[in-house]
């Protein structure tokens, strides 16, 4: 087991660091041009619409809790483990080319959550469908790879990654409180099964507490340690530029090089905010609104909360301890989650110890709800039988509990490169398909008041053509979401 483990990890590297860094960059670029810059130009107009988000559903899913289940699915143990193997893999440059590849995968998550939006399908709870496997059936008319799609991410989020999640929890609850992993797993079922088994609606109002608070709680405790080392800001940060260029000798070794910074900054940038790879815009089209754009800017505004805010304070919690916590080049990879810890401890006193567990439980935690959706989502499209929903829910509580319990190197690795096989599906589908949210951001900004009308889905000249379904039906329609009887 040990020796597949290794070589599968070897695919994964080779995967992640040479194939996907390129593609999702690339088409971070690509529709940063054909958009003109949306998350740029539109930022503003991103803030506005999420305030706006909470004012009705119309029956269904609100658009600010769509918001919240992607954030809750984003926001995990990497924007704290992860941030912190980067800087020690990457050096303090890392950061600079993680706010970069945000920025560029802003473009891709509006797009991904245009899309959609615009193929989704009425649901019999009162809800919607929709997301990669659906605009890949009903937009370029291929049940099949659809289905490739639906099942790989189904084995990775209804299975591996809530095993993942649930054994972080585990871990840091053992190593920081010496609380017995069985413990934890009996904890973990009573508090998932009444949530899962609730269906999309019940994470609903579940992410909309928690995505928003253990988000606000980790940035207060970054802004505490930065307004305590305010006089070592300007050095963070040009040691960040400096070693982003490799303009920074004393970070030429093992933790820093321009070559280390580039990948490690730009891996965790693209794979804690999840732009491109397939998994957000599951969430994005349970979401009851106006305009399909109105959900491509608030899932584009969740990639900046995902890197620019919340993986920004992990690096400058670590960034701004002292020398005996992390030193580029030499502080060890393993320790990740502690790391962070550590240097949370360090600027601001032991007490912090027992809030950065409860926040680490609270992100893994809404991870697992957060990626059960997008599970469901997609059993939704392969089985509209009620029996198969019933199954998943059954295998995330078990892979909860297992998880918990388990090592788990195998799965881990397996699940990254079926991830890669996934997001490598989404972005062909994207790019292929991106001429029709191109088209509906035109809509938008032609038809952008106030009292904004519903996007034209037939015989609109903006788009490529017609919208399949009902959904997008005329200006004045309101797509409301109720049982189909």
């Amino acid at each position: 087991m040990e020796t597949l483990n290794n070589v599968l990890q070897d695919v994964s590297n080779g995967l992640y660091t040479y194939v996907l860094i390129a593609l999702l960059v690339g088409a971070g670029l690509y529709f940063t041009i054909r958009t003109r810059a949306v998350q740029v130009r539109f930022f503003t107009r991103m803030i506005t619409v999420i305030l706006r988000s909470r004012e009705g559903s119309y029956g269904g899913i609100s658009s600010f809790q769509a918001f919240a289940i992607g954030i809750s699915s984003r926001v995990g143990t990497g924007n704290i483990a992860g941030v912190a193997i980067a800087l020690t893999l990457g050096g303090p440059g890392a950061i600079f080319w993680m706010w970069v590849v945000a920025l560029l995968g802003m473009a891709t998550a509006f797009v991904e959550a245009t899309l959609a939006q615009m193929f989704k399908v009425r649901w019999r709870d009162g809800t919607f469908r929709g997301g990669p496997a659906f605009y890949i059936q009903r937009g370029l008319g291929s049940r099949g790879w659809g289905a490739v799609f639906a099942v790989l991410l189904i084995f990775v989020f209804g299975f591996a990654f809530e095993m993942v999640q649930a054994n972080t929890i585990a871990a840091t609850l053992d190593s920081a409180h010496g609380v017995p992993a069985w413990v934890t797993a009996v904890l973990l079922v009573l508090l998932v099964v009444p949530v899962v088994f609730g269906g999309i609606r019940a994470v609903a109002r579940v992410a909309e507490l928690l995505a928003p608070l253990m988000a606000l709680v980790y940035i207060l405790i970054a802004v505490s340690v930065i307004v305590l080392n305010l006089g070592a800001l300007p050095d963070v940060v040009g040691m960040i530029v400096r070693g982003a260029f490799g303009l920074d000798e004393a970070l030429a070794g093992t933790g820093g090089g321009l070559l280390a910074a580039v990948l490690n900054g730009a891996r965790r940038g693209l794979f804690s905010n999840e732009a491109g790879m397939g998994s957000a815009p599951n969430a994005a089209a349970t979401a009851t609104v106006r305009h399909p754009v109105q959900q491509g800017l608030i899932q584009s505004l969740g990639v900046f909360v995902d890197t620019l805010l919340v993986s920004s304070a992990t690096a400058f919690i670590i960034l701004l301890s002292g020398p005996s916590v992390y030193s580029p080049g030499e502080t060890h990879e393993g320790q990740g989650a502690a790391l962070t810890q550590l240097a949370a401890a360090d600027s601001l006193g032991e007490w912090v110890t027992l809030p950065m567990t409860v926040l680490i439980f609270v992100f893994a935690f809404s991870s697992i709800l957060g990626n059960f959706t997008y599970a469901e989502v997609n059993v939704d499209f392969l089985s509209s039988r009620r029996w198969a929903s019933l199954a998943l829910r059954t295998f995330v509580t078990l892979a909860v509990l297992v998880g918990a319990l388990a090592e788990l190197a195998l799965v881990w690795t397996v699940a990254d490169i079926a991830m890669g096989l996934m997001a490598i599906v989404n972005l062909v589908a994207i790019v292929t398909l991106g001429r029709w949210a191109i088209g509906a951001l035109r809509d938008y900004e032609q038809f952008r008041q106030d009292d904004l009308g519903a996007l034209l889905g037939r015989g609109n000249p903006l788009l490529p053509g017609d919208l399949p379904g009902d959904v997008w039906v005329s200006r004045d329609h309101t797509p409301v979401a109720r049982p189909i009887l």
